[in-house]
């Protein structure tokens, strides 16, 4: 199935689910917690850093350094931080970037309290930066199988909404704590920021099975890290939609500079209007925030982003003739609400679209692509301004991009159709699957995740599909046909189990057990069964609840091969 079927979920009316659901589950508030209360302390420590480095130098270029090397050094690593997510299990090591950068924040705050060389601070401050490009893959790549994907726009609206907030109350910490105390008491606090998200985190139960991705050590690093470039650039469907973030972002580059000189010519604010127009953009994302998980239900995707677009860049062109702060303030929340509905909705697309085995180093490379998108809006900007000036660079800004954005909709606009076409084919598998006990607790959308990837075979009578000792790999559904099933088992001799007859499934115990297969199931008649990925089957099963008939079936499966075995596997209620 293509790509457009993915997306097609978002569009299915049962996928409309509440927050409160959502946060009522335990991992994803343990995560949640995390990144709110490291975030916080990382954009307080971002004005502790330009406040220490000015009053040891007094020099904005050296402000200015400072606020590169960390910004480009982000930049670089963050396509080699998603291939490190994809290599090791993601929760272990969120924590053990949190606890590093807690180690470089607590020798920060040592070298600003004993008023130690600049260039060492700077060199601390952007080796958390680079800990910080493995951090966000990984805890994006870990969403899906922490909140299954029925609350995929949900999570990722709550997160968009705590990276938003954590830009306004982060610097009001930081000017707070700076009234009483110097910069090592900020860098002090946002180590224990670091330390408080380890020992959250660390709590989450959900983990992720890290692959070879080395192909056994016969790919290197470099081939490793092509891997996610190609897994991003092969779906026309995630370059598009991905695209329209990164533009967002080349925008939101060119406010950082924008908004300077808006303040000092237009509104007459000076320096500290900056930061009022700032903080609007977070105001209106966290207020859109709330909205975002109704918005990804709607069939109309396509509409909605260049919507998004224009709400983000129209009211740009509006501050020509607007010279009251409060006004502008208003504005900039109105633009804030429709760059997360871009945001947002890319996010998502991506989680659902990417293979889980590749998806962190994807968004690694999305998240470079991003950094890249903001520093050529920052420096183009100042090009920009002297050669038009300020009034036609806002009109420039304010039109040219929905204008791009509207040109693109015919291809939005048929994505949009290809989804509801692939969803409408997937019904028959979607129904076949809901029918089976094993699947009573699923969702829609893992229930349209499986038939997706689901791979139909015409098999021959005769046919091993699965045989006893061997590698549990993947998951079967007979559609058509029959099969025989035959184990030697603890007792040493070959006997018959019976027969399966359509619609009926087996494969589960090996792949929920971790264990070789118990049994031999070979074909007696012409058959059609559904092969299904052994890691997109227990990742179909991780966030939901297996039912006690489902239990209760592989029990006595296992118990006819091996009496004197126990499952071990089932789901706990995390609420």
């Amino acid at each position: 199935m293509t790509d457009s079927a993915v997306l097609a979920e978002q569009a299915a009316p049962k996928a409309k689910v509440g927050y409160r659901a959502l946060f009522g589950n335990r991992d994803y508030r343990l995560l949640f917690s995390g990144l709110a209360i490291s975030m916080s302390g990382s954009w307080a420590y971002n004005v502790a850093l330009v406040v220490f480095v000015f009053n040891a130098t007094h020099s904005p270029a050296w402000v200015a350094a400072a606020s590169m090397t960390r910004f480009l050094c982000a930049l670089v690593a963050s396509p080699f931080g998603g291939l490190i997510a994809d290599r090791i299990e993601r929760v272990r090591l969120m924590v053990t970037l949190d606890t590093v950068s807690l180690v470089l924040q607590a020798a920060l705050a040592v070298v600003a309290a004993l008023n130690g060389a600049v260039v060492l601070a700077i060199i601390l401050a952007a080796l958390t930066s680079v800990a910080g490009s493995s951090y966000d893959p990984a805890a994006r790549a870990a969403t899906p199988a922490i909140v299954g994907e029925e609350y995929l726009a949900a999570a990722n609206s709550a997160q968009s909404a705590v990276e938003n907030l954590s830009v306004i109350v982060g610097p009001a910490i930081a000017g707070v704590l700076l009234l009483f105390s110097p910069p090592a008491v900020v860098f002090g606090v946002n180590a224990a920021t670091f330390g408080l998200s380890a020992l959250l985190v660390g709590r989450i139960r959900a983990r992720s099975r890290p692959g070879d991705i080395s192909e056994g050590g016969t790919v290197g690093p470099l081939k490793q890290m092509a891997g996610g470039f190609a897994a991003f650039v092969e779906s026309p469907t995630v370059m598009l939609l991905a695209g329209f973030s990164i533009l967002a972002s080349f925008v939101y580059g060119t406010d950082t500079v924008l908004f300077v000189v808006v303040s000092q010519d237009q509104l007459g604010t000076g320096s500290t209007g900056y930061g009022y127009l700032l903080a609007a953009l977070g105001v209106g994302g966290i207020l859109m925030a709330g909205f975002m998980n109704r918005i990804a239900a709607s069939r109309r995707l396509g509409a909605i982003i260049v919507l998004g677009m224009a709400v983000f860049c129209l009211p740009t062109s509006l501050l020509t003739i607007v010279h009251a702060p409060w006004i502008a303030f208003l504005l900039e929340v109105i633009r804030g609400a429709g760059t997360i509905v871009v945001d947002v909705l890319a996010i998502t697309a991506l989680q659902r679209l990417v293979k889980p085995d590749v998806v962190a180093r994807v968004f690694g490379v999305f998240f470079a692509l991003v950094l890249a998108a903001i520093s050529l809006g920052a420096l183009l900007m100042p090009i920009l301004l002297g050669i038009v000036g300020l009034k036609t660079t806002l009109l420039i800004m304010g039109f040219a991009i929905p204008a791009l954005s509207v040109a693109a909709y015919p291809w939005l606009r048929a994505l949009d159709a290809r989804a509801l076409g692939d969803l409408s084919a997937l019904e028959p598998r979607i129904a076949t699957l809901q029918a089976l006990d094993i699947f009573a607790g699923a969702t829609r959308a893992a229930l349209e995740r499986l038939a997706r990837s689901a791979v139909e075979e015409s098999v021959e009578p005769g046919t091993v599909l699965i045989r006893e000792g061997a590698d549990a790999d993947d998951f079967f559904v007979i559609t058509a046909g029959e099969v025989a099933v035959s184990a030697t088992g603890e007792s040493g001799l070959e006997r018959s189990l019976g027969t399966l007859l359509p619609p009926s499934y087996f494969g589960e115990i090996g792949l929920l057990e971790h264990r070789p297969r118990t049994a031999t199931v070979t074909t007696t008649a012409q058959s059609t069964v559904l092969r299904i990925n052994g890691n997109e089957f227990v990742d179909a099963l991780t966030v939901t609840n297996l039912s006690p008939t489902a239990l209760g079936r592989a029990q006595m499966r296992l118990a006819r091969t091996h009496p004197s075995s126990s499952l071990t596997f089932g789901h706990t209620d995390e609420t």
